[in-house]
């Protein structure tokens, strides 16, 4: 089987969420209009992998729910392993 990201995941890998209550834009940036998402994916082997991602939308509350969706998504794929 050819490794993938996907399929990279180790049982000690863990996602790095660090969320203030306050802030309901936590791991989000505009980007000249579009937001993004950011987070990090800490490994097995003690390095970190940073994720930056276009989340292909100029409205805030769907980059809100895209976000979230995202991250439930990693957390799944993270607790899985």
């Amino acid at each position: 089987m050819i490794q993938t990201q996907e399929n990279l995941v180790h049982p000690s890998t863990r996602l790095s969420l660090r969320v203030k209550g306050d802030n309901p834009l936590h791991h989000l940036w505009n980007n000249n209009g579009t937001w993004w998402i950011h987070y990090t994916i800490h490994l097995s082997d003690y390095t970190a992998k940073r994720v930056r991602q276009s989340l292909a939308t100029q409205e805030v509350s769907e980059a809100i729910r895209r976000r979230d969706e995202l991250l439930s998504q990693q957390k799944t794929k993270v607790s899985i392993a």
